[in-house]
């Protein structure tokens, strides 16, 4: 039985909380914020027993066996970094860090003291994120030539969100486009060549963001991500023999259709759908602490640092910058 401690409680918290309850092997036993309001009411929501008023406090609880980061974006660092300090195994929120400069120091210092630290990119252990990955591995699609990828959702325009907030890492990149950056990385590998181009909200940060990444052989990924319109939300894998179609909402619990040409009617996978999805992440922890890992083969750290430098290439090139970056 693992015991977390939650550091955190806004939207994505409640998600974990939520679906960390359908698993058998883990338990709520803390969470911690930054007022004991804050604190208190998110137990009340959970039943979680014990509350803390400090991160610190969190931290400092022998009883928590893993900490899940769920603070805004530029508190990532800080937050997963005095965790790892106390020897507590760490699950960090994407994007992980601000900036590959903060990864590093996370990586470096998880791996110098044997502490299990993983990003909870969580789409990428969802039940159809699997299927596809045995599916290219096959070589049923032949050499991938194109991965495209949209995440667009529509926020009304209001300063004070943590979306359009500098002071919180806002912004369509960090928020949105990771997911269709990391789902590219994993694909594709890092890539030799970053091309994009942005346009701004009020506030500075992107509004609207694409991508172009380049790779060695000609491989493209197109990624698009926007803060201001809802957009079709799905993903495509192509190949020389075959093609992946993932349906909308492809980050999400969802389902694929695949595509051989002039083969007849394209393949389904369906997925269930239980919860958010968040509990898949969970299991992945589980059993890299259950096997002694300090981290997932899945989510490696090394990814990490690179798709942290490609969002530093993406961000030099749209001009995107943070009070938080130093």
């Amino acid at each position: 039985m693992i015991r977390w401690g939650i550091i955190g409680t806004g939207g994505i918290a409640s998600a974990f909380a939520g679906d960390l309850q359908l698993l058998p092997n883990s338990v709520i036993g803390a969470v911690g914020s930054r007022t004991q309001g804050a604190a208190d009411a998110f137990a009340d929501r959970f039943n979680i027993p014990l509350r803390y008023s400090t991160y610190e406090a969190l931290v400092s609880d022998r009883g928590v066996d893993a900490v899940y980061v769920a603070t805004p974006h530029p508190q990532h660092h800080a937050a997963a970094l005095m965790a790892l300090r106390a020897g507590k195994p760490v699950l960090c929120e994407k994007p992980f860090t601000l900036n590959a400069v903060q990864a590093d120091e996370l990586i470096n210092f998880a791996r110098e003291s044997g502490v299990f630290l993983m990003e909870a990119m969580w789409t990428r252990f969802l039940p159809h994120r699997v299927r596809v990955r045995e599916l290219i591995s096959s070589g049923v699609l032949g050499e991938i030539r194109t991965v495209v990828a949209d995440h667009g959702q529509r926020f009304p325009f209001d300063p004070g969100h943590r979306v359009f907030a500098p002071m919180l890492g806002g912004g369509a990149l960090l928020d949105l486009g990771i997911y269709p950056l990391s789902f590219a990385s994993a694909i594709l590998g890092t890539p030799q060549r970053v091309t994009a181009v942005s346009d701004q909200a009020l506030t500075g940060v992107d509004a609207q963001t694409s991508i172009l990444l380049q790779y060695p052989g000609g491989a493209h990924a197109v990624i698009t991500t926007t803060l201001e319109a809802q957009s079709s939300n799905r993903a495509s894998v192509v190949g020389t023999e075959a093609r992946i179609e993932i349906d909308e909402v492809w980050y999400t619990p969802t389902s694929f259709s695949l595509v051989r040409p002039g083969a007849g009617a394209p393949e389904r996978f369906v997925s269930p759908r239980i919860g958010h999805g968040l509990r898949y992440e969970v299991a992945e922890v589980a059993r890299c602490l259950r096997e002694g890992l300090t981290e997932s083969p899945v989510m490696p750290l090394d990814e990490t640092r690179s798709i942290m430098t490609t969002m530093d290439q993406v961000r030099a090139q749209i001009g995107l910058r943070y009070p938080a970056d130093g």
